[in-house]
């Protein structure tokens, strides 16, 4: 079987990436010496770090079939845009192997290829040309391109007049609509307004959705679980974590917490024990918990020394936080502590991490972190929203209900 005839999909196996940090060879003296070198055999290898040399992708793999959507995530500098130039190849791996079956629509700079003196619609059959796309079929698509924008009144205006937003919608717009055998999305679902967003990421999860093979990187955590069903959180060019998009995104949100703490705190945690574990509990229900710990010294006014926060795996935001202080409880002195928390988890639905810290006032982080408990919200009274309301109706018989007062109406009645 040819390759042209196998389905389309990314094999990226063992992927290693160097980098060099700074200027290489400025000088015929830094320049000689290093091909003096690489003609006996003395230079480094390709597996080798030299000096300044890092690692931007380490041993990454990952596949990607029909039907799979998967998002990268992580941090800033963890490798995700490496990734994506490795895909789209601007960037050959130092090592490992990038096999890509099938044409490419990369929704990465939707505006960057605009030409400032070309109207939108010229700029349409400008961009879709740099994308591969057949001028009979830009023209069957140029009308459905033009309504996705929004902007038909100002299509015949040159781009430069455009403004940012209007850039990125008819970026947008076209790449959408290019049809392609595999898509990449990388941050590109906040471009525009939020009726435009909407509309945008609707076009995208039909896209996900159309069985096509789909990578997605983007820092909106909230919109990972709709579009894919897998995901590889990245960090220090390693994959750290794979699985469900809420697995990794629970991994990464709960490990950028413990990357915070100051350490300079007096109390210490040493168990958070949640008396319902185990069970699942119904929006707008109870949590209890029971934090232990102990203090080692003085506690600065600047602390606050127990502090919890209910946190969402599906978006990495914390949705809830309170404290020993803000609820007038004082911890002893010096020595062990036991406090013990009721929260009425009146949320959507979902994981929640349950977060234990002590909060440095001053310095705007963590002082020390303690343990952390998840929670298990399933559907409750059915609702949209973020905050559940316990809502509660009921239908009151015709004949019960009693007339307005009409004292209470203003009069009709004419004046004398």
């Amino acid at each position: 079987m040819s390759e042209t005839a196998l389905p389309p999909g990314i094999e990226f196996h063992r992927i290693w990436k160097r980098f060099h940090r700074g200027e290489m060879h400025t000088s015929l003296r830094d320049l000689i010496p290093a091909l003096g070198r690489r003609l006996i055999g003395r230079g480094p290898r390709p597996d080798d770090l030299g000096k300044g040399d890092f690692w931007a992708l380490q041993d990454v793999s990952f596949r990607v079939g029909p039907g799979d959507a998967i998002g990268i995530i992580g941090p800033n500098g963890a490798g995700k845009s490496t990734v994506l130039k490795t895909l789209t190849r601007i960037l050959r791996p130092t090592r490992g192997e990038c096999r890509v079956t099938g044409r490419i629509g990369a929704l990465i700079e939707v505006s960057a290829g605009f030409h400032p003196d070309l109207t939108g619609g010229e700029n349409i059959f400008l961009q879709g040309a740099i994308m591969g796309m057949p001028v009979r079929e830009i023209r069957r698509k140029f009308d459905e391109i033009v309504e996705f924008s929004g902007i038909s009144d100002f299509i015949d205006t040159p781009v430069k007049r455009y403004s940012t937003g209007m850039n990125a919608r008819l970026g947008f717009a076209i790449a959408a609509h290019l049809d392609p055998d595999i898509l990449i999305i990388d941050e590109v679902l906040s471009v525009g307004d939020f009726a435009f967003q909407e509309r945008a990421f609707g076009r995208l999860r039909m896209l996900a959705r159309s069985g096509i093979p789909v990578v997605v990187v983007t820092h909106q955590l909230e919109r990972l679980p709709e579009l894919c069903n897998k995901a590889i959180l990245l960090q220090h060019g390693r994959i750290t974590a794979e699985g469900t998009p809420q697995d990794c995104i629970e991994v990464y949100v709960q490990g950028e917490a413990e990357t915070t703490a100051t350490g300079l705190s007096v109390v210490r945690f040493e168990s958070v024990i949640h008396e319902d574990a185990g069970e699942e509990i119904p929006s707008g229900g109870l949590a209890r918990l029971r934090i232990q710990g102990r203090v080692d010294g003085p506690i600065l006014s600047s602390i606050e020394p127990v502090v919890v926060r209910i946190r969402s795996t599906s978006t990495g935001k914390v949705v809830f936080s309170t404290s020993s202080s803000r609820l007038g409880v004082v911890l002893p002195h010096y020595g062990p502590f036991t406090v013990e928390l009721c929260l009425q988890l009146n949320v959507p639905s979902g994981r929640y991490l349950c977060e234990t810290v002590a909060w440095d006032q001053i310095e705007q982080r963590d002082a020390a972190i303690g343990p952390v408990v998840r929670f298990n919200v399933i559907e409750g009274p059915s609702f949209w929203g973020t905050v559940q309301m316990n809502p509660a109706m009921t239908v009151i018989a015709s004949d019960q209900v009693k007339g307005p007062d009409r004292t209470m109406l203003p009069s009709t009645a004419p004046r004398k």
